[in-house]
């Protein structure tokens, strides 16, 4: 008989794991389960159902490689029509692009499988050993607005994909599949769209019809801009964007925080509730115009005016709800001919209001309505539009999401607190497709949306550490 240890190895596993099955045979239970974990051991693959890795009971072996970490931020930052320390990333744009290959070679080299849907979101996948099951996502979005920081968004794409990487070092095996999504256009720059990418997954039909026909300031095409970046192909159709209800058992975003509240109270990571709702509006008056000089107080229809007291009205409104959690604010205030002596003809503004709650939220938009006819009737000029461009509901975070969050962060030895997010993520809408959670970490006095925005390494590393041990809690459910 020839000796099979002498033959390759795959027949001389064959041989062990035989000699295995036939010693278990023979031998009482009791020795089986050390047995299977022999097996795991020498296969380095779970003989049965994948057991709750070490990693729940030990964080000690996870690793953040923050060194590694920050140079992909500033090096994620160069892609930018704005001179550092401002980054300008512009959908579909060169440096848009750009910054969206940088980000899918991250994501091989992190061992993902790679693919795009037809706007552009980018899903990067760790396959477990469960496929079937569906999987336990997070990420969030690159582009940014014009003149503002590099830690928006990035923070929560670098640091998923970081994330994945802490837990294959640690040696964790997902049951259920963990993808990182780079969600498209989280910003409205281009086309005063906000979380373009993440409405269409969730299946906003009414965006999907619109964007048909939506053009930028340049009168470029939506469509025309995706196909110059290598999306939207012939073939491809918006609708296929959409995921269904049920698609991930869980979706998690790791954020900077963009408010104040972490820093001044010394916390390391918020665990958010609740995402407040946000409403826009764009309203138009129309007056008569005419020269600064000429025509007297007494006769004119000043369409500025108008704007400057609707502007105030919006105040108004908002401070008598007695609630700190309504907000309004008038971003846009346009004038033409925007001309210092000439009496404005039109004006144009963009409204933002925000609530956690939807009813006393849409209870301030009509009470703008109301004051936009009051006003246009009182300085008599006409008000041309009144457009609600969107009127999106709250989301609650889930309780299970919650809780693994929480208990991350005690296993981590972090302080924690329960916060709601005033300003609106990709989550909102990934809310409609998927229990949803989020993690916020500090950021230097608060500061977004401009150059000095700015996250410590260490505390980017916590958020970090709390996201990989949050997802392989959820990825074992």
């Amino acid at each position: 008989m020839e000796n099979p240890f002498t033959h390759p190895l795959p027949l001389r596993l064959l041989c062990f794991f035989c000699c295995i099955t036939l010693f278990l045979a023979f031998t009482d239970g009791e020795v089986e389960d050390a047995t299977i974990k022999i097996m795991q051991d020498f296969s380095g693959y779970p003989a049965s159902e994948p057991a709750s890795f070490d990693i729940l009971t030990s964080v000690s072996s996870l690793s953040v490689d923050d060194r590694s970490l920050q140079t992909q931020i500033d090096e994620l930052a160069l892609f930018s029509d704005a001179p550092a320390p401002s980054v300008t990333r512009v959908l579909y744009t060169d440096k848009d692009v750009s910054a969206r290959r940088y980000i899918k070679n991250l994501m091989k080299l992190a061992g993902l499988s790679i693919r795009e849907d037809a706007v552009g979101n980018i899903f990067g996948q760790w396959d477990g050993h469960e496929t079937q099951l569906a999987g336990v996502a997070t990420g969030s979005h690159i582009d940014a607005i014009p003149y503002s920081g590099k830690f928006d968004g990035v923070v929560g794409v670098l640091g998923a994909i970081e994330a994945i990487n802490v837990l294959k070092r640690s040696g964790f095996k997902p049951k259920r599949s963990l993808e990182v999504v780079m969600f498209t256009s989280e910003e409205p720059t281009r086309f005063g769209i906000s979380c373009l990418g993440s409405r269409l997954m969730a299946g906003s039909e009414a965006l999907e019809k619109a964007l048909q026909q939506t053009v930028d300031s340049q009168n470029v095409s939506f469509l025309d801009a995706s196909r110059s970046a290598g999306y939207m192909r012939d073939h491809d159709d918006l609708s296929s964007v959409r995921m269904k209800k049920g698609s991930y058992s869980a979706f998690v975003e790791l954020h900077i925080e963009q408010g104040p509240i972490l820093e001044a109270e010394g916390v390391s990571i918020g665990i958010v509730t609740a995402i407040a709702a946000p409403a826009s509006i764009k309203v138009d008056f129309e007056g008569n115009g005419g020269h600064a000089g000429a025509v007297l107080m007494p006769y004119r229809n000043d369409a500025g005016l108008a704007a400057a007291e609707l502007a105030l009205a919006v105040e108004e409104h908002v401070l008598e709800t007695g609630s700190i959690d309504t907000v309004g604010t008038v971003g846009v205030i346009d004038l033409h001919p925007r001309a210092i002596n000439s009496i404005p003809s039109k004006s144009h503004l963009e409204i933002d209001t925000r609530d956690i709650d939807e009813m006393r939220r849409n209870s301030v938009v009509e009470k703008i309505h109301q004051s936009a006819v009051a006003i246009a009737k009182k300085r008599s000029v006409i008000l041309s539009g009144f457009e609600i461009v969107n009127q999106d509901p709250p989301a609650l975070a889930d309780e299970t999401i919650i809780r693994a969050m929480e208990a991350a962060s005690q296993q981590l030895n972090l302080t924690h607190r329960l916060m709601i997010s005033r300003a609106y993520h990709d989550s909102l809408f990934m809310a409609r497709v998927s229990p949803m959670g989020m993690i916020f970490i500090p950021c230097y006095k608060g500061y977004s949306h401009k150059p000095e925005e700015y996250a410590s390494a260490e505390d980017i590393a916590n958020g970090i550490k709390v996201l990989a041990l949050t997802l392989a809690k959820l990825s074992l459910y």
